[in-house]
């Protein structure tokens, strides 16, 4: 009778253990699932890190010093891009120089060098030429991708970035009111006046006029990658300290599309 007594004591005790052992077996190996879930994530986030934190330090950018910005700029001038001294320093000049070569490229302009811009200067387009029979010493502008073209017997000499007619109506100090579009068509140049000079539509650097003496093609000190001028071409101030040098004046053909 005791041991009867006694084996009926254990059995609650035997089936809770069981059923505390059932509830509690399968939380080890989802928690264990867990912690290696947290430490593969931990692990790839790492990793991705590493691999974003190499890929920055392989991009060039504006106030890099050194060898790899030096071939850069050998190479933008060897296509006829004009990136300043050739130092291995990469400043304003530079970055003008790389914006003009996405924008003949058709590729999105960025403050630095893509990996497509990278792959693109191993096999870059030429300039989509605008007119075909437009003389052999001529300057094209194309509205659409901001950029100028210099041709020398039929041969790009020169190519640069440019910021045109912004399309915002503004108002001239003196009076008149318009809409900042530079103009299409085929001109030519007219005249040029050396330094600072003081127009209707505003102050601009060296311009080399080609309507009269109101629309230039002049030196800035802020010709960003949007078009925002009162109707004129302007071109970056390295560019402009001897742009009139390159071009006959009067008398160049100027074919803006």
């Amino acid at each position: 009778m005791r041991r009867l007594w006694m084996s009926l004591l254990l059995v609650p005790v035997m089936v809770v253990a069981v059923a505390t052992a059932a509830w509690a077996s399968p939380a080890a190996p989802a928690a264990r699932t867990a912690n290696a879930a947290r430490t593969a994530n931990a692990a790839r986030t790492a990793v991705a890190a590493r691999a974003q934190a190499a890929a920055a330090a392989r991009i060039l950018q504006p106030g890099m010093t050194s060898a790899k910005v030096k071939a850069l700029q050998r190479r933008l001038a060897a296509l006829k891009y004009y990136p300043g001294a050739i130092d291995g320093h990469f400043g304003t000049n530079t970055l003008e120089a790389v914006w003009a070569f996405y924008e003949v490229q058709g590729l999105t302009p960025h403050n630095y060098v893509s990996s497509a811009m990278n792959r693109a200067l191993a096999h870059p387009r030429a300039p989509k030429v605008l007119v075909r029979h437009g003389g052999a010493n001529r300057i094209e502008i194309s509205l659409s991708r901001e950029v100028l073209v210099l041709y020398r017997n039929n041969k790009v000499q020169l190519i640069s970035h440019v910021s045109s007619g912004g399309h915002y109506y503004f108002c001239n100090p003196g009076g008149g009111c318009g809409y900042a579009i530079t103009p299409t068509g085929n001109f030519r140049t007219r005249v040029f006046m050396r330094g600072w000079v003081h127009v209707p539509l505003g102050e601009m650097y060296n311009p080399v006029f080609f309507i009269g003496t109101a629309y230039a093609i002049h030196g800035d000190t802020y010709v960003p990658l949007a078009p925002v001028s009162h109707g004129c071409v302007r071109i970056p101030m390295d560019i402009a300290a001897f742009f009139h040098k390159l071009v006959k004046v009067p008398g160049e053909p100027v074919y803006i599309r």
